[in-house]
């Protein structure tokens, strides 16, 4: 085995698929709420959804946990779901959004490459709704490598992108 490959640098996460215990209260969350389209629909028990006419950016299905509760918070699994928004622009949108429907935020960072908001779906699975800064506005250390760091996010200053 060759234990210096490496994965193409043009690879991509293609899509996250949940388990989840209601479709329709998921849909009302990811399609109503987060904006995501609707682009197939497998009876009652599944659906795919995407932005921009992708064949499918997150799979929801009800399999295995039609009515299931939530999966533990401290058992292994999926810690979040992270929706990479185009700019800063529209993360302020997806904000004012949540702000607009009183929906829940469990958090909101500044790590220096991006600003980030952190929500739970229905099923409280963690969603990360985040714009990375151009690169070249990465904090980095003196050795040239990426410093990464957790700042709180200044909401306001995020929603004054909508006047600008």
């Amino acid at each position: 085995m060759n234990l210096n490959y490496k994965v193409p640098a043009q690879t991509r996460i293609g899509h996250v698929h949940l388990k989840v215990s209601d479709l329709k209260r998921s849909l009302d969350f990811y399609c109503d709420l987060l904006g995501f389209e609707l682009v197939t629909r497998y009876g009652d028990q599944a659906a795919f959804i995407s932005a921009g006419g992708y064949h499918h950016h997150i799979g929801l299905n009800t399999w295995n946990s039609l009515g299931a509760p939530p999966a533990p918070k401290t058992s292994p699994g999926l810690f979040h779901t992270a929706i990479l928004y185009p700019s800063r622009k529209d993360l302020a949108e997806i904000l004012k959004r949540l702000l607009e429907t009183n929906y829940p935020l469990t958090g909101a960072s500044d790590h220096g490459v991006s600003e980030a908001l952190y929500l739970d779906d229905p099923d409280e699975n963690g969603m990360e709704l985040y714009w990375d800064r151009p690169d070249d506005q990465w904090p980095r250390k003196s050795d040239g490598s990426i410093e990464m760091f957790t700042k709180p996010l200044d909401l306001t200053d995020v929603l004054r992108e909508l006047s600008r």
